[in-house]
């Protein structure tokens, strides 16, 4: 069983993933929105804002990275509410494969897209002058918790994608996602803002993500942050996938 779920998942995702490569528009549409901020922030407001950090696009990246990925899922909540739309799902079920391959194939290429994103967002900062001394280890973790908290969007961007009635509302689940950066040390040192404002800023979970990634760019003690920052993206992806295959399997009964 588990090698005929791994199986069906491989042929699925091969083919959610040549659906992207003949759509290459839809992975450069949903990374110019996160460099079009990257070089605002950067040539327009950065000169203005007092981060503390001798260079503002490395304090401003892992914030950057974050909207990549939020603004890269939104793309999956629309296509998988077009498959269901289409009647591909009852196809699917008519077929000897394992019915929660259709969902994981999405979630894989979730993945892959936001990583060729994150990639290409990098690069970019890079050239503007973005420099990190982090090691191997260092960025390993910094992968590994922007993958972590791409699944549990995804999971997320799945429950849309089932339940939309219709292509817009799929895809539209993202824009609270997209906004919360703003509202976090994204951006800014949450201390220079208001009270009630900063209360929530520093209770949200991108915060705690952001200041563990910036610590690792800048090889400084991580603390609390990394296990508050995994507890968030851990917690968001169990409770995101629970409802996504309640939801899934009442669709398809």
């Amino acid at each position: 069983m588990t090698t005929h779920f791994f199986g069906d998942t491989a042929v699925l995702t091969g083919r959610s993933l040549r659906h992207i490569t003949r759509s290459l528009d839809t992975i450069i549409t949903t990374t110019l929105m996160p460099l079009a901020f990257l070089l605002l922030f950067v040539y327009v407001f950065g000169g203005a804002i007092n981060s503390g950090s001798h260079s503002y696009v490395s304090y401003l990246l892992p914030g950057i990275l974050l909207i990549t990925i939020a603004s890269g899922i939104s793309y999956t909540g629309f296509r998988l509410f077009l498959d269901m739309k289409s009647g591909i799902f009852e196809r699917f079920q008519s077929m000897p494969i394992a019915r929660s391959s259709v969902l994981w194939a999405h979630v894989l290429t979730s993945l892959v897209a936001n990583l060729i994103s994150l990639m290409v967002v990098v690069l970019v900062a890079l050239l503007i002058g973005f420099r990190s001394g982090a090691g191997v280890l260092a960025w390993l973790a910094v992968a590994g918790i922007l993958m972590v908290f791409t699944l549990a969007l995804t999971w997320i961007a799945v429950i849309a994608g089932l339940s939309a009635k219709s292509a817009d509302g799929a895809g539209a689940f993202a824009y609270p996602i997209l906004f919360l950066p703003f509202i976090s040390s994204a951006f800014v040192p949450t201390k220079t803002m208001p009270g009630p404002v900063r209360a929530f800023a520093e209770h949200q979970p991108v915060t705690s993500i952001v200041n563990t990634i910036r610590d690792l760019f800048t090889q400084q003690p991580v603390g609390a942050d990394i296990w508050i920052a995994l507890a968030w993206c851990v917690g968001i992806l169990i409770v995101a996938y629970i409802f996504a295959m309640t939801i899934y399997r009442r669709r398809i009964s």
